[in-house]
């Protein structure tokens, strides 16, 4: 299952995703996977969380981080979550090539729960990215 933090620059997003991170190591027995560009969460979060900084693997649109995501889920069965920080500094502000790759996302890891931070707001996204927010 996919779900969306979404919000303007500033309003929270990334507290948010840290403390449902640190929640899920608490509550979950299998594999937690956290994808950032950059560092920004790589110090607040638990250790026992496997941490992807998407610039080490020149990961720049939303089809290169959709094959890093296969290529995760392919080699490791026992992941139970997936938290990903600033989807749209690492894939671009193509708000409906960021539907599409949610879409596919979400066929990938129908076992999984995938959460996404999307720094816009809610009223600027389309139909294809609302389906997402729960």
């Amino acid at each position: 299952m996919i779900r969306l933090i979404t919000g303007k620059k500033g309003s929270g997003k990334t507290k948010i995703i840290i403390d449902r991170i640190n929640a899920a190591v608490k509550d979950t027995n299998g594999c937690l996977v956290c994808i950032e560009k950059g560092e920004t969460l790589r110090r607040s979060i638990s250790y026992k969380v496997r941490w992807c900084d998407t610039e080490q693997f020149a990961i720049d649109s939303f089809d290169a981080f959709y094959g890093f995501v296969a290529g995760l889920m392919a080699g490791n069965y026992d992941i139970q979550e997936v938290f990903v920080d600033g989807i749209l500094k690492i894939g671009g502000r193509d708000y409906d090539a960021l539907g599409n790759m949610l879409e596919k996302v979400a066929v990938l890891t129908k076992d999984v729960n995938v959460t996404f931070t999307v720094s816009a707001d809610v009223d600027e996204l389309p139909a294809k990215v609302k389906a997402f927010i729960k």
